[in-house]
């Protein structure tokens, strides 16, 4: 199975580093070397690669920029693993390659899986995969959200399924709340809207108009306006089709067609052709007949009458009213009348649905109330016994008076924003519940707990981290933990606990500690020394790892400053066995 390791670093014109290859492991991998060579550079390197702040006073004297390259290995699955892929990043063979340049003059690149990226997408990797704990370099366990998860999962259970209850409870009354605001908000735009719509159907309404009516009305209109030109063309018309009897010596058309077909008729049966010819005039003759008759009809039926006129104009100027609101024509008009009517049903039935949400969403907030309290409850058991047992950790780390807990606290807000009544209390509430988690430290029997960044010196807070992480570690593990001087101001049997809590630690995550005490270092799985050159620098050979003999000089070294002390030796394979027999790793101390 893959598991998230940072497998490899490589550090150039960083610091005295001219060009060097730190090469890490799983387990426990201790970093030492003489003072100022470089050591810290392994946290200080880190710190870029998680998207740190890039100063220029980091960049190796006569260098033009510094580079920082890491070897990520990630599991296929894993939040790092998907993240680098939504931003572009290409993994192979399930390693992320990973680097941070600084220029001489302060500015700062990333690239991510090949690709060029922000700083603050390193930062997001880095965030579940690295936890740093230095001297000037806190990171991981004080955040304060990372502090409630960890609280969340030490608890267990009893806050797990509150907590998921309460995340689905949470997004139904964000999203109620979403959609009252929306209803709420807009609650003048659909007044507004409502009104319109109803004068618009009353003044339709008021009319009554038929489908189709204004173009009926059109065209009567058109034949009462000319009733006199109609009346004599019809009649003219008529006159030259079956005669005018006003004039009977004059010719129509009726008789000269009846006359030819006559003629026709006479010759028919000598000729098929003009018998065919006959048979049209026959036809002609007979249309003839009919349009005079529709003509005589048209004039008889033909009405002039001037209050009908006045009446049709009248209702006309009604529909024409009506067209310009709300069509082009009558039956446009009728079509936004149906549709202003459904529309008007949608906007009166808003007044409803907010009251409906209104009730939901109270009921809902009543639901999160009850599962605040139930997540307090739950949290406040597991804060008493996390507390209880880091103090129990700082105790063998020669802070035997310290004691570390975690408060749990609300946020008031007024009465008007948005909350929960609690106990009588208007609190804020978010994803996660109610409570702001906060690790409070109290180093000195009668010192008031304080901020754990605030109650402790720098070399007692990589000391608590290390306890706090130590507790942690089965319920909020993250794959890789780095400590810097996590044993300063330590010594002797203190020195023995650190490294052999360092060692439980990398039973199930990667552990790197830059240290100066041989004690811490025994336990390690693996050892680094960092060695400068005689010209000061570090180069690519500078940073070894030391098995056996190698091992037990370097530890002679820390112990005594002389490699080949015979007492020196005899102590550092003391301190080879001892770390063996307390607990380190199979095979490792060796």
């Amino acid at each position: 199975m893959v598991v998230s390791v940072l497998e490899e670093m490589r550090i150039k014109d960083l610091g005295v580093i001219d060009d060097a290859v730190v090469e890490l492991s799983t387990g426990f991998t201790a970093v030492t070397g003489e003072t100022g060579a470089g050591k810290t550079m392994v946290v200080t390197s880190l710190g870029l690669l998680l998207g740190g702040r890039a100063d220029a006073a980091l960049v190796r004297a006569g260098a033009s920029g510094a580079l920082v390259e890491g070897r990520l290995r990630l599991p296929p699955d894993a939040p790092a693993a998907l993240r680098a892929a939504e931003a572009g990043a290409e993994l192979e063979d399930d390693v992320l390659l990973i680097s941070r340049t600084v220029s001489a003059e302060g500015r700062s690149r990333a690239h991510v899986g090949g690709r060029s990226a922000p700083a603050g997408l390193l930062a997001e990797l880095g965030d579940g995969l690295v936890a740093v704990h230095g001297q000037n370099d806190q990171q991981g366990m004080l955040r304060p959200a990372r502090q409630r998860e960890a609280l969340d999962r030490y608890a267990g259970e009893p806050v797990t399924l509150a907590l998921r209850e309460w995340a689905t409870t949470y997004r139904r009354v964000r999203d109620v709340t979403a959609t009252l605001d929306e209803l709420t908000e807009r609650a003048r735009e659909r007044t507004q809207e409502a009104d319109l719509l109803r004068f618009g159907l009353a003044e339709i309404a008021g009319v009554e108009p038929l489908p189709g009516e204004d173009a009926e009305l059109t065209a009567e209109a058109g034949r009462l306006g000319h009733a006199d030109s109609l009346a004599t063309a019809a009649t003219t018309a008529h006159g030259a089709l079956a005669g005018d009897p006003a004039d009977p010596e004059g010719i129509d058309a009726a008789t000269l067609v009846a006359g030819a077909h006559r003629a026709l008729e006479a010759a028919r049966s000598h000729d098929p052709a003009l018998a065919a010819l006959a048979d049209r005039l026959a036809e002609v003759g007979i249309l003839l007949s009919d349009v005079a008759g529709d003509l005589a009809g048209y004039a008889d039926d033909l009405d002039a009458d001037p209050l009908r006129l006045a009446a049709v104009e009248e209702r006309r100027a009604l529909l024409t009213g009506l067209t310009r609101k709300y069509g082009e024509d009558i039956d446009a008009v009728l079509a936004w009348s149906e549709e202003a009517q459904n529309r008007l049903a949608e906007l009166d039935g808003d007044d409803d649905r907010i009251e409906e949400l209104t009730a939901l969403r109270a009921e809902l907030r009543g639901r999160l109330s009850d599962l605040a309290r139930t997540l307090t409850a739950a949290r406040t058991e597991a804060a008493t016994r996390f507390g209880d047992a880091v103090t129990a950790e700082l105790a063998g780390l020669a802070m035997p008076h310290a004691r570390v807990g975690i408060a749990l606290r609300r946020t008031e807000l007024a009465a008007e924003a948005e909350g929960l009544d609690l106990d009588g209390v208007h609190v804020a509430y978010g994803p996660h519940g109610t409570d702001e988690a906060e690790l409070l430290l109290a180093p000195h029997p009668g010192s008031q707990p304080r901020p754990v960044a605030k109650g402790a010196s720098g070399g007692e807070l990589s000391r608590v981290m290390l306890a706090i992480e130590v507790v942690f570690a089965g319920a909020a593990p993250v794959p890789t933990y780095l400590f810097d001087e996590v044993d300063a101001g330590v010594g002797g049997k203190a020195a023995v606990e650190v490294g052999r809590r360092l060692a439980r630690l990398a039973q199930n995550a990667q552990v790197v500690v830059v240290t100066h005490l041989p004690q811490v270092a025994a336990f390690a799985d693996r050892h680094l020394v960092v060695e400068k050159t005689h010209d000061g620098s570090v180069t690519r050979s500078g940073v070894q790892d030391v098995r056996g003999e190698a091992r037990v000089r370097e530890l002679s070294r820390m112990l005594a400053g002389q490699e080949d002390s015979d007492l020196a030796r005899a102590h550092a394979e003391e301190l080879l066995a001892t770390a063996a027999e307390l607990g380190a790793r199979p095979g490792g101390g060796g």
